[in-house]
């Protein structure tokens, strides 16, 4: 199974560079897909800092990578909540781990690398986004760069309160030795691109998350921890299931008609309870006021629910919803939540956020609003500009030039209340039951899934749409244009008497010019592609898969992949068997444990075989995957703008 390799910032920096200079992208994402700006302020303050846009993507699969944050921050994301870590760094994700195919559902909970690499990922996003706001090639304003970094840490006390954990936040905290880790691995030729000044805190807020069930006490004493001993500011995540098992059954089923999703009654009953949350916020507000720091809540955490669909390995019993039907109860909770701490503690939003529901979002207060389910849809981060453009329209209608206005003007549009509530609120009580009410967020207009063909994924070919790039949050998957051609399908076997002799097999057709592929070291075999793309078998699974060193490949045994040392140099593992590919010339030798083939692609011809001590008897090697190894390998050390040749193949000439 492929684990995340984090890249080098060189590499990072060098394949922006690169990929800007031929293709007028970042990390495969167009410049016409990127946030330009507004001639509105999207501004909001959220613990003390300025972020230029309440948006960013929530702790996830697309803040546990630096190129995820910089990803994110050429879309318009300027509130980065990221990846959740905790003491166990050595975790064994399900695999596939995500399934959005309408609503949302996952088995991925926690962050995938170690401690010591999140935190030097997380200061490497933070160079990242600051070199592209320096950099600046759409010509932002300089207040439409301003970012804040959100840590996220869970699940218990005692993992908190763990040394290598402390060391982690107050690492992030004062990130002076990471930002030097970082800048170490730069190139000289590339310095420039990070010879700026940069704030050496990452972070001085935390998104607490806690598993369901964590005890009253303890959710409160991790709090109270992060508080006083860390001096950060600390938003709760509260779970759907404070409005009780009876609403939210009456809600998903009779409300939704979402009749296969289902809850179980032992979850709310283990959880934290309504009374005990309200009493606990009240204590911690006391602690946070006396440490000079901010208490806030969000809503909401993922709600857990029976596993019932065959996407996720059998040996998982539950997973988590999110989407469309938990927009429904996170805006209910906030409405609820609101109401009972009379405006006084500050509410942020994640659950089913879109471009249609970003701005009403905005109007009910909430601070900051993340994002997930959406950006793993066809499009993925290039879906965020959508919602900054709609917002700035909206505001436009309504001649409003800030945020604060805009919140007041749709108050206002609603006509003259009786009470004292404040805009948002009276913003939020005309939302809440509107989406409950809406068919957007039931079952019927979520039953759907991607089209899928009646035709299975091949090694080479496929029907070209492109999903498989966008939808990965990771930017694993890439594509690279080749020349159509037959392969021919000479087979060379080792016969009894240990000779060598070819004979015919089957031709392999390389018929249109743009391929895909994958790198390995960015692929958490998360399943994402395979949700939408039209062909049966998983881009991630059947494409060409290519690792970023020797290291990596030998660490995946079971997997098939490449490895390119040079534009002509590589190793190869296909169907299992390890290939050693050296091209001089118009010539290249292939060779495995037991055969080495010179072969001229230009002639057709074989012009040498030798047959190697270690050969065994019916020992073959197809010829067309000589072949395809080294079309692949020629194609991809000279493509420019991807993760395989973002370090020392990249020519930036």
């Amino acid at each position: 199974m492929a684990e995340l390799i984090p890249q080098s910032l060189g590499q990072l920096l060098g394949r922006l560079r690169g990929e800007w200079l031929r293709r007028q992208m970042l990390f495969d994402l167009p410049a016409a897909q990127w946030w330009s700006g507004s001639d509105r302020d999207l501004s909001v303050q959220f613990q003390g800092h300025r972020a230029a846009t309440p948006v960013g993507p929530a702790a996830g699969p697309h803040s546990q990578l630096a190129q995820n944050l910089a990803m994110a921050w050429l879309g318009g994301a300027r509130v980065m909540e990221l990846k959740t870590v905790q003491i166990n760094d050595k975790l064994v994700i399900p695999r596939p781990c995500i399934d959005v195919q309408n609503v949302g559902f996952n088995v991925e909970w926690s962050q995938e690398l170690s401690l010591e690499q999140s935190a030097l990922e997380y200061a490497k996003g933070w160079l990242l986004v600051h070199a592209l706001g320096a950099w600046n090639p759409l010509n932002l304003k300089s207040h439409e760069k301003d970012t804040i970094f959100d840590l996220s840490v869970g699940y218990s006390l005692d993992g908190v309160r763990q040394p290598r954990v402390a060391r982690w936040i107050d690492s992030l905290r004062d990130a002076r030795t990471l930002l030097a880790q970082a800048r170490a691995q730069v190139p000289s030729e590339l310095e420039e691109m990070v010879d700026i000044d940069v704030p050496t805190s990452v972070a001085d807020s935390l998104t607490l998350s806690t598993f369901h069930g964590c005890p009253a006490d303890e959710i409160e004493r991790i709090a109270e921890h992060l508080l006083t001993h860390h001096h950060l500011h600390v938003v709760l995540k509260l779970n759907p299931t404070l409005l009780g098992y009876d609403r939210v059954d009456h809600l998903l089923h009779d409300v939704m008609g979402y009749d296969e999703i289902r809850i179980r009654r032992e979850d709310f009953d283990h959880d934290l309870g309504w009374n005990d949350a309200l009493s606990m916020i009240g204590r911690l507000r006391t602690v946070a006021d006396r440490a000079g720091r901010t208490l806030g809540v969000k809503v909401s955490n993922t709600l857990v629910v029976q596993n019932h669909k065959q996407f996720f390995p059998a040996s998982e019993k539950v997973m988590y919803l999110s989407g469309q039907p938990l927009h429904v109860l996170s805006t209910l909770l906030g409405q609820e939540v609101a109401k009972a701490t009379q405006g006084l503690v500050p509410i942020s939003f994640s659950a089913g956020i879109d471009a249609q529901n970003f701005a009403e979002a905005v109007a009910c207060g909430f601070v900051p609003i993340t994002v997930c389910t959406d950006l793993l849809r066809v499009g993925g981060y290039g879906r965020l500009p959508k919602y900054l453009t709609r917002l700035s329209k909206e505001m436009a209608a309504l001649q409003c030039t800030d945020i604060a206005s805009f919140v007041h003007a749709r108050a206002a549009r609603l006509g003259p209340t009786a009470d004292a509530r404040p805009d948002w609120q009276i913003n939020l009580d005309d939302y809440a039951p509107k989406a409950c009410a809406d068919p957007r967020y039931a079952s019927a207009k979520n039953a759907s899934i991607p089209r899928r063909l009646d035709k299975s994924l091949r090694f080479f070919d496929c029907v070209d749409c492109g999903k498989c790039i966008p939808v990965c949050p990771n930017n694993a998957n890439f594509s690279l244009q080749v020349e159509p051609l037959t392969l021919p399908g000479t087979v060379i076997e080792v016969d009894a008497s240990g000779q060598a002799h070819q004979r015919v097999g089957p031709t392999v057709k390389i018929g249109v010019a743009r391929q895909f592929a994958n790198f390995a070291d960015s692929c958490n075999e998360c399943g994402n592609c395979d949700v939408f793309c039209p062909e049966v078998g998983g881009p991630y699974k059947v494409k060409p898969r290519f690792f970023g060193s020797e290291a990596t490949l030998a660490a995946s045994p079971e997997l098939d992949g490449i490895v390119v040392l040079s534009p002509t140099k590589a190793i190869g593992r296909m169907q299992g068997v390890q290939y050693q590919l050296q091209q001089s010339g118009a010539q290249f030798w292939i060779e495995d444990k037991s055969l080495a083939v010179l072969f001229d692609p230009k002639l057709g011809q074989v012009l040498e075989i030798r047959v190697l001590p270690e050969a065994q008897p019916g020992h073959q090697l197809p010829l067309w995957r000589a072949l395809a190894l080294q079309v692949l390998v020629e194609k991809v050390a000279h493509c420019a703008g991807n993760s395989v040749v973002s370090g020392p193949l990249q020519s930036l000439d």
